[in-house]
């Protein structure tokens, strides 16, 4: 088993900075009813412009978007997250950098475990299911998830997180019919987790790593774009079985542990996808455990 290597957390000062100005710089001054005055030397609207839209200081603004969020009241917060036009998802996470709790070591190190209650509940489930941490780490999944997804057993607990599955080994990746859509998915979910434990060294570590060996994710995570992916989204799968079919996902915080998540797979009732997921439950797959 590989040793684990454990390093600081991410640098939430330089996440907040990039951050803010990623999303400064896509918005233009027409997208916000503001006048152009000849050509600009660099895209988005000026640090002076974006503190008047939001009806703050400009010495304020560049404070935050220097990275300093300590102390800035979640009103003003708020006042910038309108003003730059951000998602439910990409607000959440401006909060969660600026004003983030300092988690102790006993909350940011070591893996999370799945209570055996939700591993039988996931056994007990139809379709294709899988539980996740605060770090996309699978912590669990049914048989019928393995036949969809590909059989990781093999691999060690600190290999099955879903950005080291899509993007450092072609099974994930390969059963994907879309796996653009996908990495982008993956990688703005791994975004809202930095905003929420930014001090989590091993959310550093991973992130380190891919960064290293996934030019694909390199440029994604450069892009600082946040979301969770919403429920309701078809998934398109390619698979060698049973080839092309559509699940929709759904996914839901488990309420005893809410940095776990639950995450299903359903197939349309009566649709040729349901038809693939049937002949894929009716072959065997060893479980997750």
């Amino acid at each position: 088993m590989p040793a684990a290597v454990v390093t600081p957390g991410l640098d939430r000062h330089a996440e907040l900075r990039e951050f803010l100005h990623s999303r400064r710089a896509r918005l233009k001054p027409e997208d916000v009813g503001l006048p152009t005055h000849g050509r600009r030397r660099v895209p988005g609207l000026r640090r002076e412009e974006l503190a008047q839209l939001a009806g703050v200081s400009f010495t304020y603004y560049v404070r935050l978007e220097q990275g300093y969020g300590d102390g800035i009241s979640v009103q003003v917060l708020n006042a910038v997250a309108r003003a730059l036009r951000l998602t439910e998802d990409e607000h959440a996470h401006l909060i969660g950098l600026a004003q983030a709790e300092r988690q102790s070591a006993a909350q940011v190190e070591g893996r999370q475990r799945l209570r055996p209650v939700v591993q039988h509940l996931l056994d007990a489930l139809g379709v294709p299911a899988f539980v996740v941490g605060r770090r996309l780490d699978v912590l669990g999944r049914n048989p019928l998830a393995a036949a969809v997804f590909g059989n990781w057993t093999p691999m060690w607990p600190e290999e099955r997180s879903l950005p080291r599955l899509f993007f450092l080994t072609p099974m994930l990746r390969e059963r994907c019919a879309d796996p653009g859509r996908v990495a982008a998915m993956i990688v703005g979910t791994l975004r809202v987790c930095v905003g929420k434990y930014p001090d989590d060294p091993h959310v550093a570590m991973l992130v380190g790593e891919l960064s290293a060996k996934s030019a694909e994710f390199q440029r994604l995570w450069a892009q600082h774009d946040v979301g969770c992916g919403r429920n309701g989204r078809i998934v398109r799968m390619e698979h060698p079985l049973v080839g092309e079919f559509q699940l929709v996902p759904v996914s839901m915080v488990l309420s005893d542990d809410c940095s776990q998540r639950l995450l299903t797979f359903h197939a349309e009732p009566g649709s040729s996808s349901e038809k693939s997921l049937r002949t894929l439950a009716d072959g065997e797959s060893e479980p997750l455990r």
